[in-house]
């Protein structure tokens, strides 16, 4: 049997460096704490919808983007996100049967578990936040894949991204 050949692998490159800009974008202050996750919860979408294409070296390379980019530790960014793309990969036949509000809930402990790891090692560094607000994102992570998984699978099935 001949396997197919992936194509239109720039939708998956486009989405994530999106999610690279709305990550990097400024914000208010107080807006900035809401901030979502989007890197995650691209990168999370892509390895359940396509584990085959989108990996740990991907999340792995965004990461050290916006280390870069933010001007922080190397691999300070990029360590969670290997952590959000392994939890996803190990729990992935089981996420794709669940409905949108349980993968929601899913990825919420996931993504909990990439911001304590994160302020882990922030603490690490001699920054960390004061309060249990860093959890924020994740709650509002969290609300936003029901409309991000709608939005990226009309984006896969539109450009049959295999």
């Amino acid at each position: 049997m001949m396997s197919e050949r992936p194509n239109n692998g720039w939708v998956i490159w486009t989405t994530m460096v999106l999610a690279l800009l709305l990550s990097m974008a400024p914000l208010p202050s107080t807006l900035d704490l809401a901030r979502p996750l989007w890197l995650a919860l691209v990168v999370a979408y892509w390895a359940l919808a396509l584990p085959h294409r989108g990996g740990m070296a991907m999340a792995w390379g965004f990461g050290l983007a916006v280390d870069v980019l933010s001007g922080s530790l190397l691999g300070q960014h990029g360590l969670p996100l290997v952590l959000v793309v392994f939890l996803v990969l190990s729990l992935q036949q089981r996420l794709r049967m669940f409905p949108l509000w349980q993968q929601a809930t899913v990825l919420l402990v996931i993504f909990g578990l990439a911001q304590l790891v994160q302020l882990w090692l922030n603490t690490l560094t001699g920054n960390r936040p004061p309060t249990l607000l860093f959890l924020i994102p994740v709650l509002v992570s969290a609300v936003l894949w029901f409309w991000l998984f709608l939005a990226m699978q009309w984006l896969r099935l539109r450009f049959n991204v295999r």
